[in-house]
């Protein structure tokens, strides 16, 4: 079994080894949508995910668990969010967390592949009739608490051994004891409150998730946080799911939530396609104070299927289908700047991530463009991409990024658009690489993957790209129901991708037998997570000594 460093409620074990267990991987666990505050679905270093390991037999079905969770329309369960190393008062344990669309929360022993609890929420909320657009129920992803830093750790394929940063020594000064508890102490102070204090594990204040001072030793409570359907902000010890406090108000009932983040002790999320009568908005609700703030377009809606992306710094940034990225202050959510660039309008949520001494963000139009922006001075495009697809099909819901042991900086984006040269009849992951043009950073063009229906955005791990064919049969037809849809879509398929070229390295082939709807790959332990519409999550790797 892997061993882990988290000291969970309950317990009496001193919290020793943390900083590795956050920073030693290169980047920490899988948190919320797109795996850290940035939205870039990287997850920079793994123990045995390799291209060279890919291209050898072995990597396969782990386990997979069917839960009972009666689907909303499409929705079925969110992505899992992880917690890789954890002891709590039932031992060692590595956790994957999935919201189902009844208003549930599953936690899986991934080590074991298994249920370790379950929980409802009985909401007060009426729901009305569901439809393709508004399914109504837990429609936003689980999520953890974390840091709105770029995660450390070495550059894709660097990791092998799944360490994030060099060797050193652990010998302090005379007197001043180890290197290792200087540096915890450093790292729970952190640069920004107790949000991000060792590394973003804990909350903001009292009992969601407070950090006592800088002592290393005190306990740390892990957290589970959770929007269901009724609007409320919801907060569970990951060991067993139970509350603490009453949940706290946030969104109104039978919004379309998604992006739910956790991150200097605010939690954020964006409602979309006006369900519920909600406006389509950004949302913020500082777990101090209690109080809620929100953002609303000047006109369209939030374009997107990953919610607001955040920068190091703390802004965040949301797209509109009416063709803006509006950069907002943290918790309070005040307009600071705009990029205004018209129709067709913004389909993905924006990624943001460094470029040499720049913090650049990247978002995909309906036509397939992806627009490069530098977010200190959001109001010009540095670079656009030729249009992609003329039918305004692109629907890239979000893109990822990530860079190679050389340095070179990728940008990916799921098309679900057919290629002019008929390559791609159903959709493909489309790859660009940044590099300087003209004295500034610019897009060009890098690879187009095998055809896939409808795939879902991709998971960088370790230098492999891993893409999803949702099998999602895609219409513009309102009048389909969810039941035809489904019938009409096919099983989805998960594949590894060369990172230089976006060929096929492998396959999971017909072992997944459902489509894949508003959920997505995680990955953690050396193990890939994905939950299809029939209620089964499953996951993928490397056999795991017991």
């Amino acid at each position: 079994m892997r061993r882990g460093v988290t000291v969970g409620f309950g317990c009496a074990f001193v919290w020793m080894g943390a900083a590795h267990a956050q920073y030693g991987r290169g980047g920490g666990d899988w948190s919320t949508s797109g795996g850290d505050a940035q939205r870039s679905s990287w997850v920079r270093a793994d123990a045995k995910i390799s291209k060279l390991s890919l291209e050898k037999p072995g990597f396969s079905l782990a386990w997979k668990i069917k839960v009972s969770n009666d689907p909303k329309q499409l929705n079925a369960l969110t992505t899992a969010v992880l917690l890789d190393r954890y002891i709590g008062y039932r031992g060692f344990r590595s956790y994957a967390f999935v919201g189902g669309s009844s208003d549930n929360v599953f936690a899986f022993d991934t080590d074991l592949g298994r249920v370790e609890w379950q929980k409802h929420f009985a909401s007060g909320a009426p729901q009305p009739g569901g439809s393709l657009t508004c399914p109504g129920g837990l429609t936003a992803n689980l999520a953890r608490p974390m840091g709105y830093e770029f995660p450390g750790g070495a550059p894709g394929g660097r990791g092998g051994g799944g360490r994030g940063g060099a060797a050193k020594s652990g010998v302090g000064e005379p007197g001043q004891g180890a290197v290792i508890l200087a540096e915890m102490a450093a790292r729970g102070a952190g640069a920004g409150g107790p949000g991000r204090a060792g590394g973003g594990r804990a909350a903001a204040v009292g009992n969601r998730g407070a950090v006592a001072g800088n002592d290393i030793y005190a306990a740390r409570v892990s957290w589970l946080y959770a929007l269901s359907s009724d609007g409320m902000f919801h907060s569970m010890y990951v060991s067993n799911g139970e509350e603490p406090q009453p949940a706290l108000p946030f969104l109104p009932a039978n919004a379309n939530a998604q992006g739910l983040i956790i991150a200097d002790g605010a939690a954020y999320a964006v409602t979309t396609a006006g369900c519920g009568g909600v406006p389509d908005a950004v949302w913020a609700l500082d777990l101090a104070s209690k109080a809620v703030a929100t953002w609303k377009p000047s006109s369209g809606g939030i374009a997107g299927s990953a919610g607001a992306a955040i920068g190091p710094d703390g802004t965040v940034y949301v797209a509109t289908d009416a063709g803006e990225i509006a950069a907002l202050e943290p918790k309070t959510l005040k307009l600071k700047d705009v990029y205004s660039d018209g129709k067709p309008g913004f389909s993905s949520s924006p990624v943001i991530f460094q470029y040499k001494d720049k913090t650049l963000l990247a978002a995909a139009t309906r036509d397939g463009r992806i627009h490069l922006l530098d977010t200190a001075a959001l109001q010009t495009a540095l670079s656009k991409t030729p249009v992609y697809s003329e039918a305004a099909d692109f629907a890239a819901g979000a893109l990822s990024s990530w860079q190679d042991i050389v340095g070179t900086r990728w940008v990916l984006a799921p098309a679900a658009a057919p290629v002019a040269n008929g390559s791609v009849a159903n959709g493909a992951i489309v790859a660009w690489k940044v590099a300087d043009q003209n004295g500034a950073p610019a897009l060009q063009p890098g690879w187009v993957s095998r055809d896939m229906v409808s795939p879902l955005p991709p998971m960088i791990v370790n230098g492999v790209v891993f893409a999803v064919s949702s099998g999602e049969f895609r219409t513009s037809d309102g009048r389909i129901t969810a039941a035809e849809r489904a019938q009409r879509s096919s099983p989805a398929i998960l594949y590894a991708l060369d990172p230089a070229t976006g060929k096929e390295l492998w396959s999971s082939g017909k072992t997944i037998t459902s489509f894949v709807h508003g959920g997505g790959l995680s990955e953690g332990g050396t193990q890939l997570y994905l939950g299809t519409h029939d209620g089964t999550l499953y996951a993928f790797g490397f056999p795991i000594e017991h």
